[in-house]
């Protein structure tokens, strides 16, 4: 296993020092001004994205409209005597046509939806359905068979039944949109930003109501922007969080391409956990970008002559993360009994050189921005809570005893996180958690630093195992986790468990 800087001392108070870097391995204490006190990230829990319930209602109305026709075309042609043949046409006919449909991405949930501009998408669709039926048909009872002229019929009275229908609800949720409209969370300080938030406050009719602006690098709040529109400035993830859990955020509107800003990157899979619909607007496609494949573009759609379209965040591989939760609790089952004599050692070994309290407890921000409880060994007792939350690094600290600088040399003071690992606060591999007040001034001041708590904190990981401790680089230690995350595989867990049994033998810890 692998230690950090889990800091428990602290110096002047009033002493403000930039956050570490590589060039040096002396202790570093970085507090916050006089008077303030760090705040926990707020816990998030995930919602289920109001866009997947937007979806059923359309779905629900084409499979109403397919049976309904269907039952109607057999009846004009003398079927409806026959349940087989019935029950055929209106059991295929919906069955086709709603995949079709969903691949389609007629299903998309869509800033300004138009039946019209759908029309030419449902026509082929509808059409590939009700030849499938009338092949099925001719298949069960060949003297049913449907002409042309019966099939034309279909698929003109289908076609414009579902876009009627469609066109209902078209109108019915710009209506809910004005009634009710949806907080939203507009990102990117600057022109375009001050042109959508203002869009948006005078059309109701898109249904989202802007009630802070986001600006991810953490410049100043823009005057101009608060005096317009009245609109507070977001800019560290703790603000973005607490905002969109207390309005009940539905919308993130971007006016800056992820793809080509890492600042904003960070931003998608937060607002995607948060249960939110990501927005990209701006005026035409990014030179050297490569545009989405057009089946997955909502078709004409704008944010009042903003080009528009919905960011899907890449699918959680839930399967890989089961097989994750099962190496964490076998290994952490088997460790903790197998050191258990260790631990005895350990916790024995502290009792008599330091005094009550074996074990150290300290906050720390886990997967999503959730506060846990992080368990270790106590190496030093800290002067209060204030020292505990803001000293940087006390590898160094005379105050130190004998037995606390061996448990650190030998990274032993971690074990006890074993029993964060079994309880599920923890896995065996990820990114290090750190607490709450280095995680909003690293948010701040490191591109991509958020972006770490996709994944659960772990003992050890691939910045550790790169010799990334102790007072080292963050903005490293974040390019390695992140680069974990996105490449994770069960095979590179039992590499890096490996490699973080093979320091522990060399003294690894700090």
């Amino acid at each position: 296993m692998t230690t950090e800087n889990t800091g428990t001392a602290m110096t002047n108070p009033s002493q403000v020092l930039p956050p570490p870097e590589p060039k040096s391995r002396a202790a570093t204490s970085v507090v916050p001004p006089r008077g303030s006190a760090p705040r926990p990230l707020p816990p998030h829990p995930r919602r289920r994205p109001h866009r997947r319930r937007a979806a059923a209602l359309p779905a629900v109305s084409d499979c109403l409209v397919a049976v309904v026709v269907a039952a109607t075309v057999i009846a004009s042609t003398g079927g409806s005597g026959n349940p087989l043949v019935l029950a055929a046409v209106c059991a295929v006919v919906p069955a086709v046509v709603v995949p079709l449909n969903a691949h389609g991405g007629l299903y998309r949930t869509v800033l300004a939806a138009s039946a019209i501009d759908e029309l030419p998408a449902l026509f082929g669709r509808t059409a590939a359905a009700w030849c499938v039926a009338a092949a099925v048909l001719a298949a069960v009872h060949p003297d049913r068979a449907l002409g042309w002229a019966a099939l034309s019929a279909a698929v003109a009275v289908h076609t414009a039944a579902a876009c009627a229908a469609r066109g209902a609800i078209h109108l019915g949720r710009r209506r809910a949109g004005r009634r009710r409209p949806r907080s939203t969370l507009v990102v990117g300080v600057g022109p375009t930003g001050r042109r959508i938030t203002t869009a948006l406050h005078e059309h109701p009719e898109y249904g989202m109501r802007p009630v802070g602006v986001v600006e991810p690098g953490g410049a100043p709040a823009d005057a101009l922007l608060v005096a317009d529109v009245g609109v507070p400035v977001l800019t560290g993830q703790e603000d973005i969080v607490r905002a969109a859990i207390q309005n009940a955020v539905r919308d993130a509107v971007f006016t800056r391409d992820p793809r080509t800003d890492p600042e904003t990157a960070a931003l998608v899979p937060l607002f995607a956990d948060l249960g939110c619909t990501v927005w990209l607007v701006g005026s035409g496609p990014v030179p050297g970008v490569e545009p989405l494949p057009a089946a997955r573009r909502a078709r004409g759609d704008h944010l009042w002559g903003f080009a528009c379209r919905r960011l899907d965040p890449p699918p959680r591989n839930t399967g890989g993360l089961r097989c994750k939760r099962a190496l964490d609790v076998v290994v952490a089952a088997v460790a903790l009994v197998a050191v258990s004599p260790v631990l005895l050692a350990c916790a024995l070994a502290v009792r008599l050189a330091d005094g009550p309290g074996v074990i150290f407890r300290q906050e720390r921000v886990g997967q999503d921005g959730r506060p846990i409880t992080v368990l270790k060994f106590r190496t030093l007792r800290p002067r209060d809570e204030h020292e505990s939350a803001t000293r940087w690094n006390v590898a160094d600290d005379r105050r130190m005893s004998t037995v606390g600088h061996l448990l650190r040399r030998t990274s032993l003071d971690e074990l006890p996180q074993l029993w964060n690992v079994l309880r599920g606060d923890m896995s065996l591999v990820g990114p290090r958690p750190e607490r709450p007040y280095f995680v909003q001034r690293f948010s701040q001041l490191h591109p991509g630093y958020a972006a770490r708590h996709r994944m659960p904190a772990g003992i050890t990981g691939l910045a550790q195992v790169h010799g990334l401790r102790g007072d080292t680089s963050i903005e490293d230690r974040a390019r390695f986790d992140n680069h974990y995350i996105d490449t994770w595989s069960l095979w590179q867990d039992v590499r890096i468990l490996l490699h973080t049994a093979g320091s522990v033998f060399r003294l690894g810890g700090s």
